[in-house]
């Protein structure tokens, strides 16, 4: 499984980091750090036509991209 660490990064970074890892293939984990990229990777990760979860870690968060 994919994994990107974007935790400390503002957006737009998370949503390119994702973009380019999902060249990769899936399934992909995305870590960050509040809810705006979490936010803003469901939509673009939806709108791509992937499945996307995501769940509290601690203080952080896991977002899961599949097709």
């Amino acid at each position: 499984m994919n994994q990107v660490d974007a935790r400390g990064y503002s957006c737009p970074e998370p949503v390119l980091m994702t973009k380019n890892a999902l060249k990769s293939g899936t399934p992909l984990v995305v870590l960050v750090d509040n809810m705006t990229p979490v936010q803003n990777i469901t939509r673009f990760a939806s709108n791509a036509g992937y499945k996307v979860s995501h769940k509290a870690v601690g203080d952080d968060f896991e977002i899961t991209i599949d097709k």
